[in-house]
């Protein structure tokens, strides 16, 4: 019981503040608002811009908005900023998202006057600082995946995967064929079915076998002529590295089948082997994964797809390429091309973090960045086996995946053990997720964890354990030292408070 009293006393429990809303603090006599008319000295109320907005927007319902003091507004977002719990504050072991800490010097780099002045409609002249760096990007991801070229456009990994198919069914389109299935392993990414499902393709599932590998069989039994190809997450969301993906490649292609690799686990392999190698034919990037800019509270996402040269023609326009005067300009002559797919040019500031993760670590810290990945997985697994049942103990990569089965006979499942994990001062990690896994514990450090991190979060994991078999109230009771504790979930779905108007 000493791991308890040692983690919970790191728990500040000094002034918190439970943050009401605007609304409840709004007050009709104040306003934090000094706005002059034109060309007066008369200071507009805020009871007047509503009567403004209400006249201007015909509407005859009073339109509500809190009246605060400037200081009111900003202690509420202050305290508001202090409440978030990120990648800077505390380990953050999201498995399947790899929640890496991001470097400073790429927000440095992201945030140079010269990137964040920059206008879409100026010139090429103008830009070429911006154009060599998306130029420098291209080439650096084609090189990774050893592929033939890499559009920028992308704004995130489900966008990819729909750029990707989009770019297949375009390259069977152009050669006058039509296919309407795709094959999808249980242990890909959700959103491969819902991209595959949005163009109408007919989603066949391929079950994994006892190891957690796809099972070849299965492949064999389902492919057929009208076979799509396959999208195809390696590492799988087990963890797990599909040893036979060079034959199940190779079987998709003798069915004029497409390889699309998910890589949303290139964090694993970055560096150590070129998804090209493994018989890929297209993949996107998660540049706000495995190049470092976290994506929690729902951004910043930032993307890429590199492509084969079969399918190199297709890729959104414009490219990024270089004259013979040695400029950059943006390539637009591209007449297979499946056109633009988002604004402009792609989110820029993403690929300046992601240029500067990259030409900090090099080739070297690439790959040295995967092999830390995985040897803290490994770690975390080593540690935790003895206490915690892990459903495939096949050599993990850079996540492990365990459940609840030894602590169910204690009255305690996984997200018990989330919520308690909370009172140690650690964000939960994924959880029920993969689904091929009851009650899953999804566990991915990232290389960027050093080992007294990686002890704090296994002693924590070993110490509920423990707990579960001597004193399971306080499991069910957490989170017991946070600000809010344990909420009543029935009534939180049943009885949401989707408003404070």
């Amino acid at each position: 019981m000493q791991l308890i009293h040692k983690h919970c006393s790191q728990i500040n429990h000094g002034i918190e503040f439970i943050e009401n809303s605007l609304f409840s603090k709004s007050n009709h006599n104040i306003s934090g608002i000094d706005i002059k008319q034109d060309k007066s000295d008369v200071l507009i109320s805020l009871q007047h811009i509503k009567h403004l907005l209400k006249h201007h927007y015909k509407k005859n319902n009073n339109i509500k908005l809190p009246s605060c003091s400037e200081q009111e507004i900003c202690t509420h977002f202050t305290r508001l900023s202090r409440k978030n719990f990120c990648i800077d504050t505390n380990s953050y072991p999201l498995g399947s998202c790899t929640m890496k800490y991001n470097p400073k010097i790429n927000e440095w780099a992201a945030r140079l006057y010269g990137f964040t002045s920059l206008h879409p409609y100026l010139p090429e002249t103008h830009i070429q600082g911006a154009l060599s760096i998306m130029y420098d990007l291209q080439n650096w991801l084609t090189i990774i995946s050893g592929l033939n070229q890499t559009s920028l456009q992308v704004s995130a990994g489900a966008q990819g995967e729909f750029l990707g198919l989009l770019i297949m069914l375009k390259a069977l389109k152009h050669k006058n064929i039509h296919k309407t299935e795709i094959l999808i392993p249980d242990s890909a990414h959700g959103t491969n079915s819902a991209t595959a499902a949005f163009f109408g393709l007919k989603v066949i599932s391929i079950k994994s076998n006892q190891h957690g590998y796809i099972n070849i069989n299965e492949i064999q039994k389902k492919i057929n002529k009208n076979t799509l190809g396959i999208m195809i997450t390696n590492p799988n969301t087990l963890g797990i590295f599909e040893k036979n993906i060079l034959e199940i490649s190779k079987i998709i292609h003798n069915y004029n089948g497409f390889v699309y690799g998910d890589g949303a686990n290139l964090n694993a392999l970055m560096g150590i082997v070129k998804p090209r190698d493994l018989g890929i034919d297209i993949m996107h990037f998660n540049l706000h994964k495995t190049f470092s800019t976290p994506h929690g509270g729902g951004g910043p996402g930032g993307s890429a797809i590199s492509v084969s040269k079969t399918l190199s023609p297709f890729l959104p326009c414009p490219l990024i390429k270089i004259n013979h005067e040695n400029k950059y300009y943006l390539h637009y002559d591209n007449p297979l091309s499946v056109g633009k797919i988002r604004s402009f040019y792609g989110n820029f500031g993403i690929m300046i973090r992601a240029w500067t993760y990259i030409k900090e670590l090099g080739c070297h810290g690439l790959k040295r960045a995967s092999e830390l990945a995985v040897l803290n997985a490994n770690y975390i697994k080593s540690k935790l086996k003895p206490y915690f049942n892990i459903p495939y103990n096949t050599d993990c990569l850079h996540e492990i995946i365990i459940n609840d089965k030894k602590q169910k006979k204690y009255d305690i499942e996984t997200k018990h053990i989330a919520k308690r994990l909370i009172d140690y001062g650690i964000h939960p990690p994924t959880i029920y997720f993969p689904l091929i896994v009851p009650n899953a514990i999804m566990i991915e450090p990232t290389e960027t964890e050093n080992k007294k991190s990686l002890d704090k979060l296994c002693d924590a994991f070993i110490s509920i354990a423990l707990e579960s078999m001597n004193n399971n109230a306080i499991i069910k009771s957490a989170p017991n030292y946070s600000m809010i504790n344990k909420l009543n979930e029935t009534i939180a779905a049943r009885k949401p408070i989707l408003t404070f108007i």
